[in-house]
């Protein structure tokens, strides 16, 4: 995988074609080996997938991890590899970076596709029941270090969240760059940003923020793949409807097929069709 110095550390990035950039961000707790079977169909185009900052195989440095700190880091690789009329794919935390990128570059943005991503601010009463207790626990100290940092419970669950469970190849290449309790913080600071009830108070200040430009966009193009949901989904009903009347400019496509949260790993062939053929009108 090539490798950007960015800032004071570095990133590692997946690489293909040539052309308008085509740019896959990945969320909690995988890596850019989330798009392989994505981005070769999803072309044609310079297709780009960075591992984030303190994941996969970019750099580890000593930060906070916080929304803020991926955030700056993006902006940097985006900065250096000279990245612009771009369209984003973002699934989970990928898809809140992306609309956060657009939204302070607006110039540089040519669409947005998105699938199982964070989009928006809930309380906790609209986050799925089945995710409740489990967040709760995570935003309790001490509890959530147990979970995230010494059992690594959302790659050792990574299984629950997929309605067929890769290879265990595949689970290999997301558990190798978490060896250590320390090396884990990252997942544990993603988990414990998810906005619910107004908090984290930064992060749900940001995702205002991008709301406003999602909703404010009629140029920019954007894309919802949803399916049926299955193991571990994020997305209901009310989401999809969220976004329906919120975002500018939205395409809703909506498949039959079950998939768990991770639809990249369920139903890959279905995301490239879909980003192929909607990348081929947009603006």
């Amino acid at each position: 995988m090539p490798i950007q110095n960015v800032l004071d550390s570095a990133i590692a990035y997946r690489e293909l074609g040539s052309g308008a950039p085509i740019v896959f961000l990945h969320g909690n707790p995988t890596s850019s080996h989330l798009w392989r079977h994505v981005m070769p169909a999803a072309g044609p185009g310079r297709r780009l997938a960075p591992d984030l900052i303190g994941m996969g195989e970019s750099g580890k440095p000593p930060i906070d991890y916080t929304f803020a700190d991926h955030a700056r880091y993006l902006d940097a690789w985006f900065d250096a590899l000279r990245l612009d009329d771009v369209l984003l794919v973002g699934h989970d935390w990928g898809g809140a970076l992306a609309f956060d990128w657009a939204a302070r570059h607006p110039g540089r943005v040519r669409g947005i596709a998105f699938t199982e991503a964070v989009i928006k601010p809930m309380t906790w009463e609209e986050f799925p029941e089945g995710g409740r207790e489990l967040f709760r626990a995570i935003k309790t100290d001490g509890v959530g270090e147990a979970m995230m940092l010494d059992d690594n419970a959302f790659l050792r669950g990574f299984s629950a969240t997929v309605a067929t469970p890769p290879p265990d190849e595949d689970l290999e290449v997301y558990l190798r760059p978490y060896p250590t309790r320390e090396s884990r913080l990252p997942l544990l600071r993603w988990a414990r940003s998810m906005p619910l009830g107004g908090e984290p108070a930064d992060v749900v200040a940001r995702f205002e923020a991008f709301g406003r430009w999602a909703a404010d966009s009629p140029e920019v193009p954007k894309l919802l793949i949803g399916f049926r949901p299955g193991p571990g989904s994020m997305w209901t009903p009310e989401t999809v409807k969220w976004c329906a009347d919120t975002m500018a400019a939205l395409e809703v496509r909506e498949h039959d097929e079950v998939a768990g949260h991770h639809t990249p790993e369920d139903h890959p062939s279905v995301i490239a069709a879909d980003v192929a053929s909607w990348a081929a009108v947009a603006r």
